[in-house]
């Protein structure tokens, strides 16, 4: 074979090689930053996940407290309202003695009576006594009727009754905001997807599309974590 072809095959040989070499230095830089910009997105998925499912813990455990006050003052309430409807019992069955003691002119009978009235219904009492309520059929029926009879017991069992309704709606708005953060938990879950099976693609393009995708759910999560309240 004549030399002068032996030399050109042997230049095009290593100009086809130093022209593949020089292709794929920028080819291979390319992968390197898809691979970085992958592994930076992995790094904040892994963050923003750790950081939603703490807030989803911490809301949940706020919204057990919640509920387990609610159903402690919503017990005291009931155990209240007992107290206070026995309390009302035995002042109106002791009114109804008094009646019978009073219209039987029994004055000590009746007397000793009017004396064993609790203080609040004592007052009430002696308010309707001065009425005139037996001889004037326009007279509230009883003392309790007056305006200024009060039941500090009912009052206490509704207003405990009042604070376990708050608690428990506060329960259910912590709740709510737990699964928020649950539902954040389950998008970054499908980014973490999204980027696995973006790194199974040799094809460029398609693999900046998939890790486009992943960042756009990613920017989405970031936002809904920063505007979230925070246990």
């Amino acid at each position: 074979m004549p030399e002068g072809n032996i030399n050109t095959e042997i230049a095009q040989h290593l100009r086809e090689h130093g022209g593949h070499e020089t292709h794929g230095e920028p080819r291979q830089r390319r992968i390197e930053t898809i691979e970085i910009l992958e592994a930076i997105l992995l790094a904040i998925v892994a963050l923003s996940t750790a950081l939603s499912g703490y807030q989803a813990a911490k809301w949940d455990g706020e919204s057990a407290k919640a509920y387990a006050t609610s159903s402690r003052l919503r017990v005291q309430s009931t155990d209240i309202q007992l107290t206070g409807n026995q309390t009302l019992l035995y002042d109106t069955g002791t009114f109804t003695a008094w009646l019978q003691a009073y219209t039987a002119n029994d004055a000590k009978l009746a007397g000793i009576l009017a004396r064993r009235f609790t203080p609040e219904y004592k007052l009430a009492f002696d308010a309707w006594l001065k009425l005139d309520p037996l001889n004037k059929p326009g007279a509230p029926p009883g003392p309790r009727y007056m305006p200024q009879y009060k039941d500090p017991l009912a009052e206490k069992a509704q207003s405990l009754g009042d604070q376990a309704t708050e608690a428990f709606n506060e329960g259910v708005h912590d709740r709510g905001i737990g699964e928020d953060y649950v539902r954040v938990t389950v998008i970054l879950a499908a980014v973490l997807f999204l980027l696995a099976i973006g790194q199974r693609f040799r094809v460029r393009g398609v693999r900046l599309t998939v890790s486009g995708v992943a960042g756009a759910f990613l920017v989405y999560c970031i936002v809904l974590l920063i505007s979230y309240p925070h246990a």
